[in-house]
């Protein structure tokens, strides 16, 4: 797994109210192909595989929002992504047992975005 010191100590500094969700959805994200990457950018934890592929709105204090930022291009046959602007799509997860009850859809869209950038 391709945990970045930098996101440990954002994360740290940050002291979000719903940090544990967020380390289990970064757990998720990140064991799910070892090709992922994290780092900081726009201020927020961000994923990547050829490309920005998510980062979270951490503005959001009572669940966890993640913007797939061009998600409009990933083909979500298990809708977990949401939303319908020109490009990007959210994942929302309420709190743990959400996470582990979404857990194999958000696989699901990883991989989707890792065979999409693969393909091109």
């Amino acid at each position: 797994m391709n945990k970045n010191p930098e996101v440990d100590e954002y994360l740290r500094k940050k002291a979000h109210p719903m940090t544990a969700e967020i380390e289990l959805v970064r757990q998720i994200i990140l064991e799910t192909d070892e090709r992922i990457q994290e780092c900081i950018k726009w201020s927020s934890p961000t994923f990547t595989y050829k490309g920005n592929m998510a980062s979270y709105f951490m503005n959001a204090k009572k669940f966890v929002s993640l913007m797939f930022h061009k998600g409009v291009l990933i083909q979500d046959e298990t809708g977990l992504l949401q939303g319908d602007g020109k490009e990007g799509r959210v994942a929302r997860f309420e709190n743990v047992e959400d996470i582990e009850q979404k857990k194999e859809k958000l696989q699901s869209v990883v991989r989707a975005w890792i065979k999409l950038m693969d393909e091109q």
